[in-house]
């Protein structure tokens, strides 16, 4: 979901659908539409994640579907009726419920900005929040 190296466009496409989980969740939460889970193995991904999809420790496929369906039904359940607006990864028995789409630290103040001062502002900003997710295939 933090996207891979060597596939811009296709983080982008995940972030749209992280977005648009957002949107729809508002939208149409009243039909039922509103979550998204991540990731299935699709031929899009099969090489470009070779290392991911091998035999884990527990000796499955971390990618396949059937590791993604029990999470799939579990929020089809009349129990889950109450989550919503939420992006869900699933990689073999891993379950992380993704955060990134949340407003960070906030410098605020009652006029523009001038360049030295949004320098100073944006680097305590930084220095007062975790590092950003690591894509996959980063050093």
């Amino acid at each position: 979901m933090q996207g891979s190296v060597g596939q811009a466009t296709y983080g982008a496409a995940k972030a749209g659908i992280a977005a648009l989980t957002l949107v729809a969740a508002e939208e149409l939460g009243r039909y039922g539409v509103t979550n998204a889970i991540a990731p299935a193995r699709t031929r899009m991904t099969e090489q470009a994640f070779a290392e991911k999809m091998a035999a884990t420790g527990g000796g499955f496929d971390a990618m396949a579907p059937e590791n993604v369906s029990p999470v799939v039904a579990r929020l089809a359940a009349e129990e889950s009726a109450d989550v919503t607006g939420r992006v869900i990864e699933v990689e073999g028995g891993r379950i992380c419920l993704e955060d990134g789409w949340r407003h960070g630290p906030v410098s605020d103040r009652d006029r523009r900005w001038d360049a030295a001062d949004a320098g100073a502002a944006l680097r305590g900003l930084i220095g007062g929040s975790p590092a950003p997710e690591p894509v996959y295939g980063a050093g």
